[in-house]
Order: structure tokens, then C-alpha cells, then sequence
């Protein structure tokens, strides 16, 4: 069966299932629910705990050998599996498949890995998997849901904090979630129970957060330019490569003259968008994007964005940053200013 993490807890209370498969990207979560499950099981009585890693030249030969050692000599354990890479290979995949057919009433399974594909979610080892066990994809925490989570543990602390007061917190801490654990248990340590005063926590706590190209491509195309230009900081002080900045800016910029002309030919906004192959949050964005930019100035972005390549490449005199935060500002606010390209 699928599960969400939320429910985890309460399933783990009505019993153990004999196979438990945990998957996704944001490493604290995925680290808290095998701790609370690798809790269950030793509470349940399976007191053995055999890890293995199935990395590269992992032999499959030891995953059978960890479940028949403990049925042979009739003990009750877990078999705390990992797959780094997410995928098991051919025999990894025909061992879990068949395991997955007759699981051991003296085992618990578990296996985590990070995030899975669709593909792979569809696959028949997964599929069995799944039918014999439960499986819990772990969600990344979007930006809107982060004051929320950091509010719930600082109330299991005995610990509250004003709205404004949460929002610096996620603000601080934005896509750095074990950071964000360690600053909410420093406060535990630093400060009283109760209500956190705005200025104790501001000196408490440190700015941690992390950005990725997506959060700056999501920003711009949505014209928020005060968030733009905070992540792209953030990547630039963090040592992300300018190229990489310019590769997903020129793509932003290309997905958006194909989705304008085509909605100016006909084609409703949002199957434009889907045509530009653009998914998820940023499909949002560009479909903003598509509305408020003025057409004519596509050309003069198209332009610059080629010299901006130059630029992360070594060619020309202007700073890259300088002229990345300048490029961003006018796809931001393209809509309502007139366009003036830097000068080479």
C-alpha cells in the first residue's frame, strides 16, 4: 500500500508490516521515519538489525544470506537495506521481487532510498514491493509549508513563536532542513519555554539557507523580483557556477518565446505551456510570465542572454553576477519597463 509520512505513526500502531519502503530527497525526513520505524521493529521484538548498503559492487548473495542467517537460527531482525542510487540493477531487482512474494514472518524490511522516478515506481519489483508492504514517498517541504513544520517543533519543545518571527526562521533556513532542525534544537538549549522574543531568536540563530536554480527560475518568471535577486545571491555565495545560472535563465527565456507565439497563434495559454515541456510550480510561472511580458522586448532579452553566455565563459569585460542580477531584473519586470540591453 502507498502511505504519506503523516500517516506513518498510526500505521505503525495498529502493527508492523513485513516490508516498509521509504523514498525521497530531503534527507532529514527520510532519516527521522527509518528511525521511528527501526524503533517499531525493536519494540516489536525484532531486535536484530542487519544494514546493508547496495552501492556499487554490492553482491546481491548478501541480502539473501542476512534473511535466511536469521530464519536458520530463529531469530527475529530487520534487514535495514539502502540503495543510494535507487536502483537495485537486474538481480537486486529479481531478489527484491521474489522476497517481496513470500516475506518472512521473523523480518522486517525496510529499504530507503532517495526519491523514485515514475518509471521506476512502475517497475515490477516496486510494484511488488508495494503489494506486500508499504511504501512512503517523502515529499521536499515547499517554502510556504516551512514556517508551519518549524512552528509544530518548536511547540513539541515547549517552545512558540509569532508568525513574522517563524517566516525569518524558514527564510534563514530555506532548503536546508537539517540546518533548520539544528537552529530549532539550539533554541531549546539557548532559550526559555514559552513565547521566543523576535530578537532573541534573531540573534540565536544563523542564515543557512540554500537555493537552487529553479527557486531563481520560479522567481523571475513570476516577476518577484525581491526573491530573484535574494536566491541569486544565495547561489552565487554558495559557489553555484555562473553557467549554470545562464543555462537555466536562456531556457526560461527560449520555453517563453515558444509559449507566447504560440498562444498568440491560438493555442490556449496553459497547452502552451505543457508543449514547452515546462512541469510543476514553474508551469504556474510561465503561464504568469506568458501574461505579463510585452512581446516585442523577447528579441532584446534573446540577445543579451547570448552575450551573458559569453560573459560565464570568459569573454567580455562585465562582471557575470552583476549582469546575471541586471538580466533577471528586466525578464522580472519586462511588463513595466521599457527594456534597455546592457552594454557589451
Amino acid at each position: 500500500m502507498q502511505a504519506r509520512l503523516a500517516q506513518l505513526g498510526a500505521l505503525l500502531g495498529k502493527g508492523l508490516a513485513p516490508i516498509y519502503l521509504l523514498h525521497g530527497d530531503e534527507p532529514l525526513l527520510l532519516f527521522e521515519a527509518a528511525d521511528t520505524l527501526r524503533a517499531a521493529a525493536r519494540r516489536a521484538g525484532f531486535e536484530d538489525r542487519q544494514v546493508l548498503v547496495a552501492e556499487s559492487g554490492f553482491k546481491w548473495d548478501e541480502f539473501a544470506a542476512a534473511h535466511q542467517n536469521l530464519s536458520l537460527f530463529g531469530g527475529r531482525g530487520l534487514i535495514d537495506l539502502r540503495l543510494p542510487t535507487g536502483k537495485p540493477g537486474v538481480e537486486g531487482a529479481r531478489q527484491l521481487e521474489a522476497y517481496a512474494g513470500a516475506p518472512s514472518p521473523d523480518h522486517v524490511l525496510l529499504i530507503s532510498c532517495p526519491r523514485l522516478d515514475r518509471a521506476t515506481q512502475q517497475s515490477k519489483w516496486f510494484g511488488a514491493l508495494e503489494a506486500a508492504g508499504v511504501s512512503v514517498a517523502i515529499a521536499v517541504l515547499e517554502r510556504e509549508e516551512l514556517p508551519a513544520w518549524i512552528g509544530a517543533r518548536l511547540t513539541a519543545r515547549g517552545q512558540k513563536a509569532r508568525p513574522e518571527t517563524l517566516q525569518m526562521l524558514a527564510d534563514r533556513c530555506e532548503g536546508n532542513l537539517l540546518a533548520a532542525q539544528q537552529e530549532i534544537e539550539k533554541l531549546a538549549l539557548l532559550l526559555p519555554p514559552g513565547e521566543l522574543a523576535p530578537e532573541a531568536v534573531e540573534n540565536a540563530v544563523a542564515r543557512v539557507a540554500r537555493y537552487d536554480i529553479t527557486q531563481m527560475s520560479e522567481a523571475v518568471l513570476l516577476g518577484d523580483v525581491a526573491r530573484f535577486c535574494k536566491v541569486l545571491a544565495g547561489l552565487e555565495a554558495e559557489g553555484e557556477g555562473a553557467p549554470l545560472v545562464v543555462w537555466q535563465l536562456s531556457d526560461d527565456l527560449h520555453a517563453l518565446c515558444n509559449v507566447v507565439a504560440a498562444a498568440r497563434g491560438g493555442m490556449p495559454l496553459a497547452q502552451a505551456v505543457k508543449n514547452a515541456r515546462v512541469w510543476g510550480r514553474r508551469q504556474a510561472a510561465m503561464e504568469a510570465a506568458a501574461r505579463r511580458i510585452e512581446p516585442a522586448l523577447l528579441g532584446a532579452l534573446i540577445s543579451e542572454a547570448a552575450r551573458l553566455d559569453a560573459l560565464a565563459k570568459g569573454l567580455g569585460k562585465d562582471e557575470v553576477w552583476g549582469a546575471l542580477r541586471n538580466f533577471g531584473l528586466q525578464l522580472a519586470g519586462a511588463g513595466r519597463a521599457v527594456l534597455r540591453p546592457l552594454a557589451g
